[in-house]
């Protein structure tokens, strides 16, 4: 992967499309101790998901519902109590030092806070340099120069010498994350994991990192995880849309169809709950209720205490994601065969067919 953005008259790179990190039914429990001791919360439950070259995967959900867990799983930040990742088809662990530099080098996280992820008393120049000796060796003088340069064009953020030897504290929100995402880039990772990236930084320049994002994605064919509650970016910047709930995918699509014709109804509480100065009303029915415990969570789907549609079914059973056609699921009974399934044909509109 180079280390500079492509000329533009020479055209960019077309990805390949491979899948280049995958997880198949990832699951963390988190053991509790004390008077607890013996349960566990159930933070993500039997995931999959596939980042391909060149595409970008959001995953979009309230705080809670296991989106950062995943992406620190990903980056083997924490060890999984089940199911497998996969880097290029092969079954990694990360326990051990040399394993767990190697993934490093291939999957990198941009974390949700600039600030508190740059250290304050160390400059741009020192950052990025001691993330270019960990990937790439002890580079000196004009080399390293170079490096560091190319770094700071590869994040706009130009001309180079303005930004280097300034602290966190003399950048603006925008310009700490770039420098973050400069770091990240030092390692020239094939898989971004980008943790709520923009939900730090004021609304005037949120669109300026998902640009940058786009290019890394359209012009080097990095892979991209994108971790938000904001279903209206995912629109924006995704090719897929993933929603969490409570530990669990409960809809999955392309990103055009799953923000503007929601099957799940806790996705379309959050279409809903989106700001839209267009919309004379805002649906409030789905609001009531709680979100489940996840310590133990019992038998059921997780959403019904908060679902208007939910029957004794629901209450009864844990749904598995049924398949609606056209690469899209949700886990909700009402699109299953079962007798006295939930009428939920108010959610959405092109999938009544199915119901």
């Amino acid at each position: 992967m180079p280390t500079v953005a492509p000329d533009a008259g020479q055209g960019s790179p077309q990805p390949d499309h491979r899948v280049v990190l995958e997880a198949h039914g990832l699951t963390k429990h988190f053991p509790l101790r004390g008077l607890s001791r013996g349960k566990a919360v159930h933070a993500v439950d039997n995931v999959d998901l596939e980042l391909s070259r060149g595409a970008v995967i959001a995953l979009v959900g309230e705080s809670g519902s296991g989106k950062s867990t995943i992406a620190k799983l990903l980056s083997l930040l924490i060890h999984r109590t089940s199911g497998d990742i996969l880097l290029d088809g092969e079954s990694v662990t990360g326990r051990g030092r040399r394993l767990f530099q190697r993934h490093a080098r291939r999957v990198q996280m941009i974390f949700q806070d600039p600030f508190g992820s740059l250290n304050p008393i160390h400059p741009v120049r020192y950052t990025l340099t001691r993330s270019i000796r960990i990937h790439k060796g002890r580079l000196r003088g004009a080399e390293l120069e170079s490096a560091l340069d190319a770094l700071l064009e590869r994040v706009q953020l130009t001309p180079p010498e303005r930004y280097i030897d300034k602290y966190p504290h003399e950048l603006s929100g925008g310009q700490r994350q770039r420098v973050a995402i400069a770091r990240a880039l030092a390692a020239d990772p094939e898989v971004l994991l980008a943790d709520e990236p923009i939900s730090m930084l004021d609304v005037s320049i949120r669109l300026g990192i998902l640009n940058l994002l786009k290019v890394l994605r359209d012009d080097f064919g990095i892979a991209i995880l994108y971790i938000t509650h904001d279903i209206a970016s995912a629109r924006y910047f995704a090719d897929r849309t993933m929603v969490m709930y409570a530990g669990q995918v409960v809809e999955q699509g392309d990103s055009e169809s799953v923000t503007q014709d929601p099957a799940h109804p806790y996705t379309r509480l959050l279409v809903d709950s989106a700001p839209d100065p267009d919309a004379s009303a805002r649906t409030e029915r789905s609001e009531a209720g709680e979100a489940p415990s996840l310590v133990s969570p019992a038998p059921g789907c997780r959403f019904s205490a908060r679902c208007p549609y939910a029957n004794d079914l629901c209450l009864a059973e844990t749904p598995e994601l049924f398949d609606l056609g056209a690469d899209r699921s949700a886990r909700c009974w009402g699109y299953s065969d079962r007798e006295g399934k939930p009428d939920v044909s108010g959610v959405t509109r092109s999938v009544k067919e199915s119901i």
